[in-house]
């Protein structure tokens, strides 16, 4: 079966990179996110009752990570501008230092939702399934790109 999934997984990431191509990137996003949502429900063995809970638990999860994700990549930018002042450059690294803390408290906070949804062993399994997740997407985009470059 995880075979099947990572093969499935496989040929969606790729659509993912050719959907880039053809600038139609929102359907290449849902194809990922449907991979995702097929992976996660697999690994974390989730029965229907814990998945109609816990995706949306998770949905709102993901979406405030990723705001903070962003704040820090805008953050991260500005700190490579050398032309901004010292002041300005030590003001954006403790910022930095503030959404790595939000970070974790975001972690924390929704810990706690989730283990009122599914076990404590599925959490684990959840935190190793986002990291196989990302390796896997980020193996194959640079996969890709490698055969662009040939």
């Amino acid at each position: 079966m995880n075979r099947l999934l990572f093969i499935a997984l496989s040929v969606l990431i790729s659509h993912l990179s050719l959907a880039q191509q053809d600038d139609a990137f929102p359907a290449a996003k849902e194809k990922i996110k449907a991979a995702k949502i097929g992976l996660f429900t697999n690994r974390l063995n989730l029965s229907t009752e814990q998945a109609s809970q816990f995706w949306p638990v998770y949905n709102e999860y993901e979406g405030k990570k990723g705001e903070l994700r962003s704040n820090m990549r805008k953050y991260n930018a500005e700190t490579r501008n050398l032309t901004i002042s010292d002041d300005r450059i030590l003001s954006d690294l403790k910022e930095l230092i503030n959404i790595r803390q939000k970070e974790v408290d975001l972690e924390r906070e929704y810990q706690g939702k989730f283990l009122k949804v599914i076990s404590a062993r599925q959490v684990a399994e959840l935190y190793k399934s986002e990291q196989l997740f990302n390796q896997m997407l980020l193996k194959r985009l640079s996969r890709r790109e490698n055969n662009n470059k040939k």
